[in-house]
């Protein structure tokens, strides 16, 4: 199979932006497209590349289209057409959907399905490290597919982060990342929850904070990562909404559910991803669930 070249990016938002420039800046053929055409407008001022005003231009002899969006819903849509064609109508035989957006599982091994008698391949490559980590093109990135379509795929990845991980066939990038994700926003409830208890029986949280780095610490731990620089400063500038989280939560939980798994603490965690996103706003930064805890307890971290 021919290598990568021209791409067609389909989402420039918050993730999407940096993502797609650091392609431009590694010399791949690249035309974004976005809902909203000042943001088309503004990347190509300020990265290149090419802009488009519709999917079709977006995807129009494209050797791969890569979808970062809120959800597979959406992707699906993008993709397959909703009472008008999706993106898949102009991609030639050969061609490779990447969708690097946080999607259900299932979603995507049936996007695979619809797309294989069209010979289109898909990629499932969600990304770890947030906002920061893909402006400095450092993201984790898993990879789930056909192993020859994951392959072609390596060397965009690559542009954008630092460890690429394969994971199998179709839709196991986007479970292992629900998992990931669930993985991540159980400890940093966990975290928030000995906080809350420790102040109450009379430990001070920034103490406390310093000794659960040096004894629990890691690039993506909540204490180091999330706690210690946006909930005790009170600035919660993460850049992931609350709502995603709780999203990530529950394509874990019902993933599980799907094929029958015992998971009674994903099914909690996610209602109360759910309840805080409920109460204080989806669009809340995800580090803003401290105060959830915080008024439950009746104290200040």
């Amino acid at each position: 199979m021919t290598s990568i070249r021209k791409i067609g990016f389909v989402g420039i938002g918050n993730m999407g932006n940096p993502m797609a420039a650091h392609l431009v800046k590694a010399g791949f053929d690249v035309t974004v497209y976005d809902i909203r055409p000042e943001t088309v407008e503004i990347f190509v001022n300020q990265h290149g590349g090419k802009g488009a005003k519709s999917l079709e231009e977006a995807g129009t002899g494209a050797d791969a289209v890569i979808t970062m969006l809120p959800n597979d819903k959406i992707v699906r849509k993008v993709i397959l057409g909703d009472g008008a064609e999706g993106i898949a109508a102009v991609l030639r035989k050969g061609a490779v959907v990447m969708d690097m957006s946080t999607s259900d599982p299932v979603g995507t091994r049936s996007l695979a399905e619809a797309l294989a008698p069209l010979g289109i391949e898909v990629v499932d490559a969600p990304v770890m490290g947030g906002v920061i980590f893909a402006k400095d093109a450092s993201l984790d990135i898993m990879a789930g597919g056909d192993a020859a379509a994951v392959e072609r795929c390596i060397p965009v990845l690559q542009a954008m982060g630092r460890n690429i991980i394969r994971c199998g066939g179709a839709g196991n990038a986007h479970a292992l990342k629900a998992l990931a994700n669930y993985v991540n926003a159980c400890a940093l409830i966990n975290s928030i929850e000995a906080l809350t208890i420790g102040k109450r029986f009379g430990l001070d949280p920034k103490m406390m904070a310093e000794a659960l780095t040096t004894m629990c610490a890691g690039r993506n731990h909540p204490v180091q990562k999330k706690i210690v620089p946006h909930v005790f400063t009170r600035t919660y500038g993460t850049g992931m909404a609350m709502g995603f989280i709780a999203k990530d939560v529950r394509i874990a939980a019902s993933t599980a559910k799907s094929i029958g798994a015992f998971a009674p603490l994903a099914e909690r965690v996610s209602e109360l991803w759910s309840a805080a996103a409920e109460k204080l706003g989806p669009e809340r930064d995800q580090t803003e669930i401290a105060r959830y805890w915080e008024e439950a307890t009746g104290v200040r971290l």
